[in-house]
């Protein structure tokens, strides 16, 4: 997109990129395609020959935004975002140092090149820490650890992900609501493109929870907070393009987890939502074409329907792979549901996803010791929905306790036949599993395996179960699925606008 807006501006692009799999790669997207490694030595060679006005590195992700640094210093023009502003939000120390500045919070955290410094570290900050290399991709080597022991374990792996950076240490906000926001920014407006809130907690990567446009759980107090301070970072940071920040809300509190001064995966997504093409605008600014407020638009962009971008998983590919979520990135792709609710619009993005939800059987529900209140409540709804329901042991007695029939099974290290056997026989229609404790033990990871391989319904969360119980309900009272394109939607919301304006 942005190759084609500076076209259209009459600009010549250059496309640097070694992905096949990519619309950027085809040969008509740029005026010019170099299939190259994305390295600083093949980028340096391509720049000197081509000599080109401005480099813009926003739209490929962490790795052309970790070259930004060379690239200045070795005098390649890097246009929008400024690569002193990039390394200002990227280091810990600097950025750390700017939110208290701004008096906005985060998370206790600390930066560590060594197993006994992280020891200390995590001492004061206190466990759950969530640990990662600095300057990776996807999550990678990114885990949240309990104990010293699993600390210790760690840091010997880390630090061969990324030998010659330093490891960064976060205080784990358990039980904490996500968000993601995307926004606009130059010097003369900063534009939110899309609040999204995330449906699994805090502690999943980003590319692997579904989320939700616009937030249907998060109070006004709390949206108007992250508006504020979206605004007073993209100013701070003196962003010219596109940004993306994700927040924490635990305990009526909102904590800026990170920011990226970069296109997001979920830019593409949020163009959808919104019909606004974000990308384009982005790249005519940061190529000096035009400013911000030229494009006359509302300070938050708004959506006419209920979006859910949801992720798809290669876990089928791969046997004996254990498809619980954590804060490693395992997605291959995404989806996006509409609808009018959110139960419509979540239960479109899991059929998308190849997931076929279940109008009636048995639900087997497995849930650890904090999530029990909560699965009483779901297992209820599922009763009234006309679901048959069965437990492990502990999970049974809990739901006997306030009166729902629940039958009983085996665990899979307890007998046969066990919930894997069930499973395997084509017996349970929906699965409800989530880990208990810092690891996921045998039986669990047979339970997901056995789901996965004869394409059961299985969330390991307990928000995502909500959501889902939430399509579930939505389908059985719906005759028929409604499908309009999102042409026909920007189309009726043009219209509905035109109409409030005479």
């Amino acid at each position: 997109h942005a190759s084609f807006a500076l076209r259209d501006a009459n600009f010549e692009t250059i496309m640097v990129n070694c992905n096949p799999e990519t619309v950027s790669t085809d040969y008509d997207t740029s005026d010019r395609l170099y299939f190259e490694p994305l390295t600083f030595e093949d980028v340096m060679n391509i720049v000197d020959v081509e000599k080109p006005e401005g480099v813009i590195v926003q739209f490929g992700g962490q790795t052309p935004l970790n070259l930004a640094d060379r690239l200045h210093a070795a005098g390649v023009p890097i246009i929008g975002t400024s690569p002193d502003s990039i390394d200002l939000a990227e280091d810990r120390k600097r950025f750390g140092a700017l939110l208290d500045d701004l008096k906005i919070p985060c998370p206790k955290n600390s930066s560590v090149t060594s197993a006994d410094e992280a020891k200390a570290v995590a001492k004061q900050i206190g466990y759950p820490i969530i640990v990662r290399p600095s300057f990776v991709l996807g999550g990678r080597a990114m885990a949240i650890v309990y104990d010293e022991a699993s600390l210790d374990e760690y840091m010997r792996m880390a630090t061969d992900a990324s030998p010659e950076k330093p490891i960064l240490i976060d205080k784990f906000l358990e039980r904490a609501a996500e968000i993601d926001v995307d926004a606009i920014s130059d010097e003369t407006a900063v534009v939110i493109a899309g609040i999204q809130e995330h449906i699994e907690e805090a502690g999943i990567h980003s590319g692997d929870s579904s989320s939700v446009l616009p937030p249907q759980k998060v109070a006004e107090e709390h949206l108007d907070t992250i508006k504020h301070y979206t605004q007073l970072l993209a100013r701070a940071l003196a962003v010219k393009g596109l940004m993306n920040i994700q927040f924490a809300i635990k305990d009526d509190r909102v904590y800026v987890l990170e920011v990226n001064p970069r296109a997001s995966r979920t830019v593409p997504f949020v163009a959808k939502a919104t019909g606004i093409p974000i990308a384009k605008i982005a790249s005519l600014i940061m190529a000096g074409d035009r400013t911000l407020a030229e494009f006359n638009l509302p300070e938050v962009l708004d959506v006419p329907r209920v979006f859910v971008k949801s992720p798809v998983f290669p876990f089928k590919k791969f046997a004996g792979v254990d498809p619980v979520l954590g804060p490693e990135m395992h997605s291959t792709g995404e989806v996006m549901g509409v609808g009018t609710s959110f139960g419509e619009a979540y239960g479109k993005a899991m059929e998308g996803a190849g997931l076929d939800l279940p109008r009636t059987g048995r639900a087997f529900v497995s849930v650890n010791d904090t999530d029990k209140g909560q699965a009483v409540k779901l297992a209820r709804r599922l009763s009234k929905l006309g679901f048959s329901l069965v437990a492990t042991h502990g999970t049974a007695i809990r739901l006997r306790e306030v009166g729902l029939e629940c039958e009983s099974v085996f665990k899979v290290n307890e007998g046969r036949p066990n919930i894997a056997d069930l499973i395997r026989q084509g017996e349970i229609a929906l699965i409800i599993n989530t880990a208990l404790g810092k690891a996921s033990f045998y039986d669990e990871k047979a339970i997901r395996k056995a789901a996965l391989q004869f394409n059961v319904p299985c969330v390991t969360t307990i928000t995502g179960a909500e959501a889902l119980v939430e399509a579930i309900t939505t389908k059985l009272q719906e005759e028929k699925v409604i499908v309009r394109s999102l042409q026909t939607i920007h189309s009726e919301k043009s219209i509905a606008n035109d109409a409030t304006r005479s």
